[in-house]
Formats: C-alpha cells, structure tokens, sequence
C-alpha cells in the first residue's frame, strides 16, 4: 500500500486535520448543516456572512447555473442579523464544529460591532467579507480601496481577541496590495478569492437574467483566477492565505497550495455534489501530494515558488 501523505495543517494559530473549509454562502444556513460539513470531513466550516441587521437579499432570479463550469449569483447577502444567527452557530459547536464567523458591515465601525458580537458565539476566528462583488455599499465596494481595508481591518482587530481573516476581491488591478493592506491593519490571514465580477443577459427578454443585473461569479471556472491571487499575494505579505474557488478535485487544491495557501475553501461543488464532497476530496489530495512526491502537506505550501517564496505561517 502506498504511504497516504499527511494532510494536517494550520492557518496562524487555527490548527486545521486537513485544509479543507466549507466557504461562506453555502451550506451554511442552519447550525445543522454546518455540522453536517465537517461531520462529512470538512475541517471547519465559514458561516454565512452576518450583518448587523436581517436582510432580505434581492428578489428572484439570484441564481444562475452553467452546466459544471460555473455558478452566477446576486443574492444580496441575505441573512438574520448577527442578534438572531447566533442560535445556529451554538447548535453547530454543541455538535462538535469547528466554525469561522463571516462578517460584514457598511464602515468600520459596524465591521467592529458585529465582529465583537460574533466573536463571543464559540468561533475560532473571523472572516471580513470585504469582497462580495454585488452588494451596494458593502463588500467589494470597501474593500476595493486599500485605505479603507487597512481601516476596517485594524478596527476589527483591536474590537475583538480571535484571528481576523480577510476575504479579498479578485475584481480590482491589484489583489496583493489589498492583501498588504489587510496585513498592515493587523489581520492574521487572508482569504482569497471571492466570486468575479460577471453578467448574463437573456436575448429573448432583453435583459440581464439576475434580477440585480450583476453577479458574481464561481465554480471552476474561476479557478485560474484564484489560483493567480494567491500566486500574487504569497509573494506580497508573510501571513498565512487561504484559497478558495473552483476547487472541484484533489488536484485543484493542491495548485492552491503549490500556489502558497495552507487551507482552501469549497462552496459551488458542494452545491454540485453534497457535503459528501468533503470525503472524495481529502482522498484526492493525499493521492495528489503522494504522486507529486510529498509526505506531508507543510512541505506543498509555495513549492511552486522557490527556494525564493515567502508567505511563512
């Protein structure tokens, strides 16, 4: 029988069985179902992402779906209000999973209030949304501007004790310098990516088919894009990233990792195949770093860089 590599491994002081995260947006309505991702072998999973106050979200049509390449989506960020959602993260933990609480807010002071509230549920660190590429006045429309990163970043981290992640955009010319600047404010990790900027317009009506006009876009399609980011970004900063997009197989996850991540998220293949997803990719991945000569996952992170690669734990 051939050696089955080691797949443990830490994003800062989260220590990690295997880098596998269920990513925000997905599966993650109910404490039941993100139990059910890491019962299925995720290593944890990243809740939806909480604001302040509930949110409906945009009306219908807020999904699209291209066969197996890709999903577009405007959902608008629907979700209970960080008062409410807290119940579903306490029945999660009480079931044994490993959480990170996804925030986001209008400025930095609201990332602050509801970083402090989410941050007393049991998680073990927070993740920024500053990133979504659809919401107005939220998301990307913040974190597309390194001042206003750095800004809300360092806010957060001195509002609360855990490790604070930040989930960058890839629609900007320059992911890594928003990833500096999500250093430089004190963050801990970066994530990286969120959904690409896209729209699909149906000819017979004449107009675009979500109803908001603008989505984003994920599934493997994106997944060169991810992998680049990450590239870009682990020759830029010294903190830990983390991967997400278009992770469909073992193998995909470890171009993240040659790439320089130590974790990656998946969020459309669960939509594709089920939290049982989880199971086939860990196998996946040990075979894929045992074909490319690794025993250990540590050893994977930035090969693809170098003797001259940065971006330490």
């Amino acid at each position: 029988m051939s050696p089955v590599a080691d797949l443990r491994t830490s994003v800062g002081a989260v220590r990690l069985p295997n880098p596998f995260l269920l990513a925000s947006g997905i599966w993650g309505e109910s404490g039941e179902s993100l139990a059910g991702a890491v019962r299925a072998g995720a290593a944890a999973a990243v809740t939806k992402s909480i604001g302040e106050t509930p949110r409906t979200g945009y009306p219908n049509p807020t999904v699209e779906s291209f066969d197996r390449w890709g999903f577009l989506n405007a959902m608008g960020l629907p979700n209970p209000g960080i008062e409410e959602y807290p119940t579903e993260i306490e029945a999660a933990i009480r079931s044994g999973a490993t959480l990170v609480g996804s925030v986001f807010g209008g400025d930095a002071d609201a990332y602050a209030r509801v970083a402090r509230r989410m941050a007393a549920t049991g998680v073990v660190a927070l993740e920024l949304n500053l990133s979504c590429p659809h919401a107005k006045g939220l998301g990307s429309e913040i974190g597309q501007d390194p001042g206003q990163v750095v800004e809300v970043t360092r806010a957060v981290v001195r509002a609360v004790p855990l490790p604070v992640w930040v989930k960058i955009t890839p629609n900007t010319a320059d992911p890594a310098g928003l990833a500096a600047a999500a250093e430089e404010g004190g963050a801990s990790a970066i994530t990286a990516i969120n959904t690409v900027r896209g729209l699909s317009i149906e000819p017979a009506l004449r107009r675009p088919v979500l109803s908001n006009g603008l989505g984003g876009l994920s599934g493997p399609a994106i997944r060169p894009v991810g992998v680049a980011c990450v590239w870009q970004i682990f020759r830029k900063v010294r903190i830990p990233i983390v991967g997400v997009g278009g992770i469909a197989h073992g193998r995909d996850a470890l171009e993240y990792i040659l790439a320089g991540a130590r974790a990656v998220q998946v969020g459309t293949q669960v939509a594709w195949d089920g939290i049982g997803v989880f199971g086939r990719l860990n196998q996946e991945l040990a075979a894929a770093l045992d074909a490319a000569g690794f025993s250990r996952l540590e050893e994977a992170i930035g090969a693809a860089h170098g003797p001259a690669g940065s971006g330490t734990p």
